[in-house]
Order: C-alpha cells, then structure tokens, then sequence
C-alpha cells in the first residue's frame, strides 16, 4: 500500500494533538494499552489479529500535501499543528501480543510508548484495525475447534465490504482456516485460493449434464461440482457417470445437512466413487460445523459468519492512556474511574502461567512501580507474551507480508494447544484462565 493511511482516523485524534502542542505537554512521553474489558460472545479466550495489517499501514501513516491542504482548507487544526503534522513519522516503540495468540480480558495487546502526540494519533487506526480482524480471527477459531480435523475454506467476500473481505480471509487463515475463495487474499497475504463454479453456471446450460462436463472438461475429474441446483441424488449419479469414480468431490448448498450428507455418502459409495470427497457450504458457524461431527462430512466452506464474527463483529477493544512522564521526566500511573468503564493504571508485562503439565491456567499482568527503578520479578513457570514489533520507529518485519501471516498461523496453533480442554466449549461463559494482576 502505498497510499497515506493518516486519514483512517478521526477528527479528535488530531483536534487533541492540537490542543496538547499549544498547552506544551503534546512531547510528554505516555504509556498506552490498548485491550478488551471482557470477551465479546462470552467468548472462552480470544484471538489476535491483524498486527501484520497494522504495521503496514503505521509504515504509511504521514501527512502528505493532499492531506495537509485538506485539513488546512477545512480549519481542522492550527498552522502550526500543521506545521508538525507535516513532519510526523512515527519514533515511539511498540510491543504487542503476536499475532495469532490468544488473548484475555485486560490482556495488553497492544503497547505504544511514544510522546503523547505520537502515540494519540494511532489510536483510531489500531483499535479499527484490531478490533475487526481480532473478532474474525476468534470467531474462526472456535470453527476450527468444532470441525476437528476436517479444513474449512473461507468464502464470505460478498458478505462484507471488499476490504474487510480481504482482512477476514487474512485472520481466519491465521486462525486455522485452509483456504479462501478471495484472491486478492492470496495475491496480497499468501492465502490458498479455492473456487469451481456457482448455481449460475449449472443454471447456464441447457442440461446439468453439459454443465458438469463443461467443468470436467476444463478443471479436470479432480474438480468439485455443486449438486443442489437441481434434484441433488440424480445430480450425484450423472456427477458419477461423467467424471467417473476418480470425482474429486460434491458440494451441497442446502437441505438438512446431517441427512442430504449421509444420502450422498451412502449413493457415492455404491457408485465406486469411495474417495470422492463432500463439502458442505449452507450458511454454517460453528455450531452448524460441531453439529455434523458425526456426519461423513470431508470439507467446510464458511461464509457470512465468519466475516462477522459469527455474531460478534468487534473485540470491544479499548485504548487507554495508563502511565506518563511529568515535567520532571518521572512517570505517573493514570487510569480512568468511570463506572463500568474503570482501567488499571500503571505500565504492565504480560505473562503466561502454567501448571505442571504445562497447560495454561492464568493471565498474569505485572504492573510496575513507577516510583522505584526496581524490575518487577518474573513469575514462575511463565513466559513472557509481549514482543517487540516497533523499535524507535523501526518496524520489524518478521511481523509483516506472508511471512508474517505464516509466523501467525504458527504461533496460534501453538497457543490453543496450551490452552484447557474447558476452551474448545462452543456455550457462552466466563474466559477459560483468569486474569490475575500482580
């Protein structure tokens, strides 16, 4: 991307950058944390995404003369503001939650610490970016739980706006997902890429059968044919009879899956066609999927659910200001006293705990004491969550492109396998380890 991503934002961000310069405490170093009060869906643990997403778009967060005339002809801030905003680039430093890991109530998942006015003007664009692709990811996840060793591909492009399905893609692949049927997915992230044909294209010729030896013709008997538009057993026999019994696989699109699936079975195995896979692709989430565990189903294609979190569409994440220099350079824990909307003040280390067979069973957040030099000892039998990922300003790229999204897809297989059987639960209820503060 190449474009200026300084717009994503809103208008307070800048309007308070402003504000701080003319008071003289915009260059004051602070602490942000950006984090979930709670779990969205009552969700047992959840999933980060999109940092990889996040760090491009910081890459390219600065003012050029097409935004600074914009603000300027609108009167959004002063000259002077303008003046800044026309030299900004981000130096601060970032530590985060890498992405793929799982992440709970109060979890630091992500840390700026910059000068007040560097780090404010990131708030938008973080939690936007975050919050979505965080819910996708968590929503994924729990259908990767529930269809075991079967793979799901992502097929939710027309569900949600194009970018989005670009960002969805992206997260349910670090959540576990096989594949996606959105391209630019692939040519921008590495996705695998999966599609045959629609109703439309049975609907195009005259009989099922010239539709069905259209595509064998073209994409080989290895290819999947969609075998609802019609009657779905006499569209078996004729999938059978034109491709043979190497048929790669049927889709169903409809019908009470449980049933029209065992039928199919039950018909591909007295055609020969034994290796011919099913995939089913009925409006599923992750209670349909758990639903057909016991059914001979081989493959699951996920559309609206996914892009929209599968009923939950953010992580409700917040971006708090939690700990800042004085005049004197010495820090101040800062936290809000809202009812209901309270935040704990002070910068924080993240750990893991385990117990001794190495299952997860506690969050643990380390909060400092801004008033001595002392480090705060690490707790046993942890290990430590938050990794650097900007450094002064530099990026560190091992997060970013497709090497990114592979390092993530890793480290979230490996984080749910940590976790306690109680996690994989599909029922609404408390997060799967607490989250203690030290």
């Amino acid at each position: 991307m190449n474009t200026s991503s300084a717009f994503l934002t809103d208008r307070y961000e800048l309007t308070m950058v402003d504000a701080a310069l003319t008071a003289g405490t915009a260059h004051r170093r602070c602490s942000f944390e950006l984090f979930s009060r709670r779990l969205s869906g009552a969700r047992r643990y959840g999933v980060v995404a999109g940092m990889g997403r996040l760090l491009d778009l910081i890459d390219n967060f600065h003012f050029g003369t097409a935004e600074l005339n914009w603000l300027s002809d609108n009167r959004v801030v002063s000259d002077h503001t303008l003046e800044w905003l026309s030299r900004f680039r981000f130096s601060g430093n970032i530590l985060g939650y890498p992405e793929g890991e799982v992440f709970f109530p109060g979890s630091p998942v992500l840390v700026v610490e910059a000068t007040f006015a560097e780090a404010v003007l990131l708030e938008t664009l973080a939690l936007s970016v975050l919050n979505y692709d965080s819910a996708v990811a968590t929503a994924a996840s729990r259908m990767v739980s529930a269809a075991g060793n079967r793979p799901l591909a992502e097929m939710g492009s027309r569900r949600t706006h194009e970018e989005s399905a670009v960002a969805a893609a992206r997260a349910a692949y670090i959540a576990g997902f096989s594949a996606t049927s959105n391209l630019e997915a692939g040519r921008r992230w590495g996705v695998p890429t999966m599609g045959t044909a629609a109703h439309a294209f049975t609907l195009l010729h005259d009989t099922e059968d010239d539709a069905f030896h259209a595509q064998i013709t073209t994409l080989g008997t290895g290819t999947t044919l969609l075998v609802d538009t019609y009657d779905i057993a006499e569209a078996v026999r004729k999938a059978v009879a034109i491709a043979g019994p190497e048929l790669g696989a049927v889709r169903i699109d409809s019908g009470d899956l449980p049933v029209v699936v065992a039928q199919v079975r039950a018909q591909l195995d007295s055609l020969g066609a034994h290796n011919t896979r099913i995939t089913v692709t009925n409006d599923l989430d992750e209670h349909a999927v758990a639903s057909l565990a016991a059914s001979p189903v081989d493959s699951y294609g996920v559309g609206t659910s996914v892009v929209v979190g599968s009923g939950s569409p953010t992580m409700g994440m917040v971006y708090k200001l939690v700990a800042r220099q004085d005049d004197s350079g010495s820090w101040i824990s800062t936290a809000k006293k809202s009812q209901d909307k309270a935040s704990i003040g002070g910068r924080k280390q993240a750990f893991r705990q385990f117990d001794s067979c190495d299952t997860a069973s506690a969050e643990i957040l380390v909060v400092a004491n801004e008033d001595t030099e002392a480090s705060p000892e690490t707790p046993e039998n942890t290990r430590e969550i938050l990794v650097p990922l900007v450094l002064a300003g530099s990026i560190d790229t091992q997060y970013r492109g497709t090497e990114g999204v592979s390092l993530a897809r890793h480290r979230h297989s490996a984080s749910v396998a940590e976790l306690p059987a109680e996690a994989m639960r599909l029922t609404r209820g408390d997060p799967v380890i607490p989250t203690l503060y030290r």
